[in-house]
């Protein structure tokens, strides 16, 4: 499973918000019989990155994301 974004607002965070929608989709991804539940973070939010650890989630070092925009994106669609 895939998970888009996870935001929750400065002023709910340190409530277990954010922890008990991962348990919920974690629920769901065992239901299912899915390998796994999977996200992107930013490298430079830290605080996202320890909570994450804190679960036990793990970073994929292998993967590297690409992206076309722009002119090139314009170019390729052509």
């Amino acid at each position: 499973m895939h998970l888009e974004d996870l935001y929750v607002s400065p002023e709910y965070r340190g409530f277990g918000y954010g922890k008990a929608i991962l348990k919920k989709l974690s629920e769901i991804t065992v239901q299912r019989g899915y390998g796994r539940l999977e996200w992107w973070c930013l490298n430079w939010n830290q605080p996202s990155i320890d909570f994450y650890k804190s679960l036990g989630a793990q970073t994929m070092d292998a993967w590297t994301d690409y992206r076309l925009s722009g002119k090139e994106l314009e170019e390729l669609a052509k």
